[in-house]
């Protein structure tokens, strides 16, 4: 009888508590998606996401892309793009200094606050040696 009530014990709560376990599992993890990092912060990543010239990786996304929130999806993914395509540092900077006036002058008409940086993109692809 104890054995019968607690087994009726665990099956219950293993039923009620599969709602909440499911999300958490359904949640991509780092490595899924292709590219580095991967999951999550592929959204929008457009074709190549995450790979650049010879099977490196760099990712443009809203957690290193200045504005991300100010871009709408199309923009991101031709700015992820254009950027994957620099082929020079100085390339890679002018590209950034183009996106970056467009985004401050958005962020002032919307009176929105731009974060900074992390680091820069531009250096991190000269230093993995996806550009020159």
């Amino acid at each position: 009888m104890k054995t019968s009530m607690t087994l009726k014990s665990i099956a219950l709560i293993a039923l009620l508590g599969a709602p909440f376990a499911m999300p958490a599992l359904a949640q991509g993890g780092p490595g899924m998606g292709g590219g580095m990092g991967g999951g999550p912060g592929m959204q929008n990543a457009g074709p190549g996401a995450g790979m650049g010239p010879g099977g490196g990786g760099m990712m443009f996304n809203q957690n290193d892309t200045r504005g991300w929130t100010l871009m709408t999806p199309e923009e991101r993914t031709a700015f992820q793009i254009k950027m994957r395509e620099v082929k020079t540092y100085d390339d890679c900077k002018l590209t950034q200094v183009e996106h970056r006036s467009i985004i401050e002058a958005r962020a002032r008409e919307r009176g929105a606050t731009l974060m900074t940086p992390r680091a820069d993109a531009c250096d991190r692809m000269k230093a993995r040696g996806l550009i020159k």
